[in-house]
């Protein structure tokens, strides 16, 4: 399979390490973490993994601008802006909310130059896809031809970055000896976890790809990966047809929503600070690693064995929240 080309943005491969400190293997889970929170400092995290792909792809097709969505503390909207700025490109971001005071990830965003357009709620989940591509008309009238990326770099193109990602997993399974059962992965707007999934299918790997949902408990995952895979699959000669049978994803630790963790999730965050020297945040990993071990913990056999969860990111997320650590 020849699969798109790629900008190189990232610090790969990012290393496999087993927890130390606080141990979170049982006596039928061994746990080991890979670090793509090392992907790099402005674009750490998973997110830069899809842009290699993703903006390789913008900048083939003449943009100037690149326009793409995401909340406040978006890690894909920071990302997105900081490779774009290395790039000599701008950035247009569509956030959801009110301005705030810059913090974190939106601090961020301002500090790249990004121009940034927040929209309610309501007007996010109904019409983002809509106003991004209306902005993209009004740069094209004055002769700026723009890109737009939808949220979390989740479509066709992006999913390859997970792919590769994975690619990546079997070379250092030979290289440390070992061969894990299951790979866990916060899951969100899809594109990281269709990725893995795609891969393993491809490679008949027979890992279980797990995520962990910490958007939307009424999402159908399902259908959303299969769409980006089959997206993607148009962009490659895959050569054999992908089943979405095994696709797993739990949204039991959703909570009360998109960027909303609980005091025991807090609790979790601050407990793997003190006790390995590993920062996970309150949106995405923190909520993905509490679920895991509260199933590793229980017993759930889908996590017995050797088990890899992938530490995607997040830690400019954690300063908005920083009175509840205090």
């Amino acid at each position: 399979m020849i699969k798109p080309s790629k900008l190189l943005l990232a610090n790969l491969p990012t290393p496999i390490m087993v927890p130390e400190g606080l141990s979170y293997s049982r006596a039928h889970t061994k746990l080991y973490i890979k670090r793509d929170d090392f992907t790099g400092f402005e674009m750490s995290g998973n997110k830069v993994r899809k842009l290699e792909y993703a903006l390789k792809q913008g900048i083939e097709s003449g943009a100037e601008v690149f326009i793409t969505c995401g909340g406040i503390q978006s890690n894909h909207a920071r990302a997105t802006a900081a490779a774009a700025a290395r790039l000599g490109k701008r950035t247009h971001l569509v956030l959801k909310g009110e301005p705030k005071d810059p913090e974190g990830n939106y601090f961020l965003d301002i500090l790249f130059g990004a121009k940034v357009t927040f929209i309610s709620e309501e007007a996010y989940v109904s019409r983002r896809n809509e106003i991004m591509e209306e902005i993209k008309r009004r740069y094209e009238e004055q002769d700026c031809k723009g890109y737009v990326l939808p949220e979390g770099a989740s479509n066709g193109i992006g999913m390859y970055g997970y792919f590769q990602a994975f690619e990546e997993i079997l070379e250092q399974e030979k290289e440390m000896g070992v061969t894990f059962d299951a790979i866990c992965v916060t899951d969100g707007s899809g594109g990281t976890y269709a990725g893995l999934y795609a891969a393993n299918e491809y490679y008949e790997s027979k890992k279980k790809i797990i995520g962990f949902n910490i958007y939307d408990k009424n999402a159908d995952g399902r259908k959303r990966v299969g769409d980006i895979i089959r997206e993607g699959m148009e962009l490659a000669e895959f050569g054999k047809e992908i089943s979405m049978d095994q696709v797993c994803i739990a949204y039991d630790y959703v909570g009360d929503g998109y960027g909303v963790a609980s005091d025991e999730v807090i609790a979790f965050i601050a407990k793997t600070a003190r006790e390995t020297g590993m920062v996970l945040d309150p949106v995405y990993t923190g909520k993905a690693m509490h679920g895991m071990i509260t199933e590793i913990n229980r017993e759930n056999p889908l996590l017995y064995g050797n088990v890899l969860f992938i530490h995607t990111g997040g830690e400019f997320g954690t300063f908005p929240h920083k009175d509840r650590f205090i």
